[in-house]
């Protein structure tokens, strides 16, 4: 999928990898795609549930390789 930033939250367990696309989503414009990378199981709850929090679109999330991959929209 296309996106327009990446962030890298391999090693990083809850709540980092929430903290860190919070960050990157205040240098991406409304609409763009941001790319996270994680390895903490518990992360694919914890990206739906701030996805409905704050309104950011969860476009698609995939595990392969040990690696949860999620795309982002911004509102």
């Amino acid at each position: 999928m296309q996106h327009d930033k990446e962030v890298d939250t391999r090693g990083l367990n809850c709540p980092l990898p929430i903290l860190r696309a919070k960050k990157a989503l205040t240098d991406v414009k409304s609409g763009q795609v941001l790319k996270i990378v994680a390895t903490d199981p518990g992360s694919v709850k914890d990206f739906e549930a701030f996805a409905k929090q704050t309104g950011h679109a969860l476009l698609e999330h995939a595990l392969a390789n040990g690696e949860f991959t999620f795309y982002l929209k911004k509102r």
